[in-house]
């Protein structure tokens, strides 16, 4: 069977010539920048969309319900009540910093932020309303209409609901910590203890493994032992893929506002950073039956009471200033 392409395009094939033919030049062209008003207009719908509990099936739960902004739109309970007072089976996490992000969720069965969004909104745990209904209450409602039309051309489908949610998610990054302006050349924005713990992040406690790049996160799955096949039976990442070998694997987080985002881990079992670092510290005197546990966590790290607490204030000095109750204590105790 043979293929025929059009005759400039089997020109380039066969020469390797890049032949300006006006169909070759706009495949190469990338997509024009939306226009800043629509930009806005489409981060504000997905704001309107993110705080109404419209999206849910008694209406009584909105996205902010579990993400709150007041704890960088984590939440601060170990895991989070849905509809009829339903919980969760994982802690929740921020969506703050997650317009880089290459996966979602702890075991990254979504793509982008696009994808995500919808999840929530059907999951019966969640908000426990299916997308069908979810729409026609949005195209019966005369505001939501208006604003669809405005920033998508056309009624709220799927695709567009996703796509707002996520445009108001990208407008959440922060980069206005005492880490920053460090980072930025201030050697006065964060105190001795985090400098030594900064140090120490990148050093013996071996967390920029892991914890790397500008979020602080290496967009990655790692399996740190809070998976024994008992107790701890999440499979995480494994159970999406149908991989044993990725059992127990979670994707790696941001760090950015941790400080203000406990409890910690997929399944918030550790109520402060505290209760974190000890357990890296020595993860067997936590979770002593761990399976596959990466090979990186194969011993304790020997960190003194001083190093956790110099960590600690590194951790800390990454909060972002809105979140930041007293401008002038944080990282320079």
């Amino acid at each position: 069977m043979s293929v025929r392409f059009p005759t400039s395009l089997a020109l380039v094939l066969a020469t390797g010539a890049i032949l300006a033919t006006p169909w070759l030049l706009a495949m190469a062209q990338p997509a024009p920048p939306l226009p800043a008003d629509q930009r806005e207009a489409r981060a504000e719908l997905g704001r309107r969309l993110f705080f109404d509990p419209l999206l849910s099936g008694d209406r009584t739960v909105s996205c902010a319900s579990c993400h709150k902004p007041e704890v960088a739109f984590a939440d601060n309970v170990a895991l989070s009540p849905g509809v009829e007072g339903r919980l969760g089976t994982r802690n929740t996490p921020t969506v703050m910093n997650t317009s880089g992000r290459t996966s979602m969720f702890w075991d990254g069965r979504a793509e982008t932020l696009e994808d995500q969004a919808i999840f929530p909104i059907e999951n019966p745990l969640e908000m426990d309303l299916p997308i069908a209904e979810a729409l026609r209450r949005l195209n019966e409602d005369p505001g939501y209409g208006a604003a669809f039309q405005a920033a998508y051309g056309g009624p709220a489908t799927a695709r567009s609901l996703g796509r707002a949610l996520a445009a108001f998610q990208k407008t959440l990054d922060t980069v206005d910590s005492p880490y920053d302006r460090y980072a930025h050349g201030d050697d006065d924005a964060i105190g001795a203890p985090a400098k030594r713990g900064r140090l120490l992040f990148i050093g013996k406690a071996k967390c920029a493994e892991c914890h790397s790049g500008e979020d602080f996160t290496s967009d990655r799955f790692r399996n740190i032992g809070l998976f024994d096949r008992s107790r701890l039976e999440d499979r995480g990442r494994g159970a999406v893929t149908g991989n044993p070998d990725e059992d127990g694997q979670f994707k790696v987080p941001s760090l950015r506002n941790v400080a203000v985002t406990a409890p910690y881990m997929h399944n918030g079992m550790f109520a402060t950073l505290r209760e974190v670092i000890a357990y890296y510290n020595d993860p067997d005197s936590v979770v002593p039956d761990a399976h596959g546990r990466d090979a990186s966590m194969a011993g304790p790290l020997q960190l003194s009471e001083a190093e956790v607490a110099d960590l600690e204030q590194f951790l800390v000095a990454l909060t972002d200033d809105r979140f930041r109750t007293d401008p002038d204590a944080v990282a320079r105790q």
